[in-house]
């Protein structure tokens, strides 16, 4: 086990070199200029079209997309992996996960709207879309969305979900001194009821438990915030000085700052890596960019809200530790407690007491199951890419997905944690070049829609206007006016 450790983090270390933290980085910025900072000029649209009562047949709405891939962007690394990015990189490092955020919700337009205008309509009515997709029929260009398909399986279907899985087991060991062998049996069996049914099922689940998760984790972190408001003036201070290398204790590590905020970032909100994208192309919609624009506010709500809210409980607090890249402790307050979703935990109950210790446990189930039902339907979206919606080889995924799962039980935390990197690394590596190429469609789609809306129209999107050829008649709807 501890030589697949090293391994798997030897792996880890080459995927995520600083080379794809620039192009994550740049490529974001480069949208954002491209399409003129939608992210910032049309937050109204957004919440607008998020409480639009736009009804679904054939796929799901528009509200449940949202609330599906908040559900599953939603997860371990918006608390485990927030600790960790501190633990690493410091506080600086919530500053590059904010950047990384208002950045990566640009890309997160892109991928969308991409993933929407090149969605396919399956024999069973529902819609399939996403990079494999796009990259084809945008880029013509079929190997790499093979390549990228592979990828996207690989990466939601195996290597990521043992993430999830390991911090519930974690945290349920520590609050209520269970078994995690069995925990994370039970876990799985529960999942594999939900997987076996149809995306509209996952969408249902999500679309009623991601709200009420996220609203009750930051109200914990706004009471937490209440409590020690005196001392936000310097933990803010902090997170600015240690993010540019000014601090005095933490100066040295800006590197890491950058490249775990980052990191964490993107495993938290999965801006650019096509996720988002998969789950868009489920939605029926009149126009690409309205299901790309709820996306954007998604990152938001994952990265800004909830990564923020962990930040807060375990700074404000004083639960964590900062080490630099020889393993030298520059910060040491928990008393060697293991960075990760225990100092949250312990956060909590030193705040609210050891009820709350177990009142997480029930919350990070919520996180989890979302993240995972997201995961499953990523995975075996790209599976019936590559087999043309063989249903064997999406009853294997869904297996390989269950077993890959009970994993995170079994498996030292940083082995699962390098895999989860990998598998989002490679996805990000694939998707990030893929919308840059394809930059210009996303900015006529975007220039489309206003120019719609100017007109006092319910912007409908005509494929053919642009080149995209809906051989399945996906886009074959009532057109509104």
């Amino acid at each position: 086990m501890e030589k697949f450790s090293v391994f798997v983090n030897n792996v880890d270390s080459l995927v995520w070199s600083m080379v794809l933290v620039v192009l994550c980085l740049g490529v974001g910025l480069y949208l954002s200029i491209r399409l003129r900072f939608p992210q910032i000029r049309l937050m109204k649209e957004m919440i607008h079209l998020l409480m639009d009562k736009e009804e679904s047949e054939s796929g799901i709405t528009p509200f449940q997309a949202f609330a599906t891939t908040v559900g599953a962007r939603v997860g371990m690394g918006n608390i485990a992996g927030v600790a960790s990015a501190i633990f690493y990189g410091g506080p600086g490092s919530v500053f590059w996960m904010w950047m990384i955020a208002a950045i990566g919700a640009a890309s997160a337009f892109v991928e969308s709207a991409l993933g929407q205008a090149y969605k396919v309509k399956n024999p069973d009515g529902e819609f399939s879309g996403g990079p494999a997709y796009y990259i084809e029929k945008g880029l013509k260009c079929k190997p790499y969305a093979i390549l990228f398909a592979i990828v996207a399986f690989l990466g939601p279907g195996f290597l990521m979900p043992g993430v999830q899985i390991n911090s519930l087991v974690t945290v349920f060991e520590e609050a209520f001194s269970v078994n995690k062998i069995l925990v994370g049996a039970i876990c799985c069996v529960i999942l594999g009821i939900v997987v076996y049914g149809s995306i509209k099922r996952i969408a249902q689940i999500a679309e009623l438990l991601a709200p009420a998760m996220c609203a009750v984790y930051i109200l914990a972190a706004v009471i937490i915030l209440g409590l020690n408001i005196t001392k936000l003036p310097g933990i803010l201070k902090m997170i600015i000085q240690s993010a540019f290398g000014v601090h005095a204790l933490l100066g040295g590590i800006v590197g890491s700052a950058v490249s775990w905020g980052v990191k964490r970032g993107i495993y938290s909100n999965e801006a650019g890596m096509g996720c988002g994208a998969i789950v868009s192309a489920a939605a029926e919609c009149s126009h690409p960019a309205k299901q790309g624009l709820i996306q954007s506010f998604s990152i938001y709500v994952d990265t800004l809200f909830i990564g923020t809210a962990t930040a807060m409980i375990v700074l404000l607090t004083g639960t964590f530790d900062v080490t630099d890249a020889a393993g030298n402790l520059l910060i040491s307050q928990t008393g060697g407690l293991e960075s990760g979703i225990k100092w949250t935990q312990h956060a909590l109950i030193s705040t609210f007491g050891t009820w709350s210790g177990k009142a997480l446990a029930i919350i990070i189930v919520l996180f989890v199951f979302t993240s995972m039902t997201g995961y499953c339907y990523q995975a075996e979206s790209n599976i019936r890419y590559l087999t043309g919606n063989s249903k064997k080889a999406v009853a294997i995924a869904r297996a390989v997905f269950l077993a890959a799962s009970f994993l995170g039980a079994i498996v030292n935390a940083d082995a699962v944690w390098a895999m989860g990197d990998i598998g989002y690394g490679l996805m990000a590596w694939a998707n990030i070049i893929a919308i840059a190429f394809l930059a210009p469609k996303a900015v006529e789609i975007l220039r489309d829609y206003e120019k719609q809306k100017k007109s006092a129209k319910n912007p409908v999107f005509d494929p053919a206007k642009f080149g995209i050829k809906d051989e399945t008649g996906a886009w074959n709807r009532k057109k509104d006016s």
